[in-house]
């Protein structure tokens, strides 16, 4: 639409929800709006129990979830145990998943999707799905997708993508300040989780290794990632 002011519409997004603007280190520039799960309470991190590889669980009966790259399967770990495991698609070689320790900064549900001048609304045709967990390194997240075949291989622009029965039902389990473990290479703990795959030694996924930043975007900050 010729002479459309855009900026208008994000804060007009803004107004009806929250929005989370991503500009990719692969060029891409997109905003996700939707209503925020967890406005009304944000717990607090503490200390506690932690997983087989040091992942830190924030509490008891605090659940984390833990990444496998190169196997392209999720895991919800309780109390040093998984208690369900899910088929993902992550980042493709060249847009590699990051790898690190990371927490869910936010919850939001039935984004909107913004991207170049495109506005998708929630629906079938939403490339993140129903369901969007933004993590503290700015940018990535765990989301849906509209493209299922994806799932189970490295496809992705660097985020975590789930098919939607398994997503809702992650979403549902998880909460804000939950911790992310993305593992890049096969180790103890993806053997205990996983299985040890065909080639544990030699199997490895391309990665950005990244460390955790700042707390993670409010409504209108603008993000660095991928989506």
């Amino acid at each position: 639409m010729r002479g459309f002011d855009w900026s208008r519409l994000a804060v007009l997004a803004m107004a009806v929800g929250i929005q989370v603007a991503a500009q990719g280190a692969w060029g891409q520039t997109v905003v996700v709006n939707g209503r925020d799960a967890d406005a009304a309470a944000r717990p607090q991190a503490q200390t506690g129990p932690t997983t087989a590889g040091g992942t830190t669980i924030s509490e008891k009966g605090r659940r984390a979830i833990v990444v496998s790259l190169v196997d392209h399967k999720l895991a919800l770990v309780e109390d040093g145990r998984a208690i369900r495991i899910y088929p993902v698609a992550v980042g493709k070689a060249s847009t590699p998943s990051p790898v690190g320790t990371f927490t869910i900064e936010r919850r939001v549900v039935d984004p909107t999707y913004y991207h170049d001048g495109r506005v998708i609304p929630p629906g079938p045709h939403n490339p993140v799905g129903t369901r969007w967990m933004g993590l503290s390194i700015r940018g990535y997240g765990i989301h849906g997708t509209n493209a299922p075949g994806s799932i189970g291989k490295a496809a992705s622009h660097g985020c975590i993508r789930m098919a939607r029965a398994d997503l809702e039902q992650l979403f549902s389990m998880v909460a804000v300040g939950d911790t992310v473990e993305l593992i890049g290479t096969r180790n103890a703990e993806t053997a205990q989780l996983f299985g040890d795959g065909a080639t544990p030694a030699a199997a490895t996924q391309p990665m950005v290794l990244a460390v955790k930043t700042a707390p993670g975007p409010v409504a209108g900050e603008a993000v660095t990632g991928s989506m």
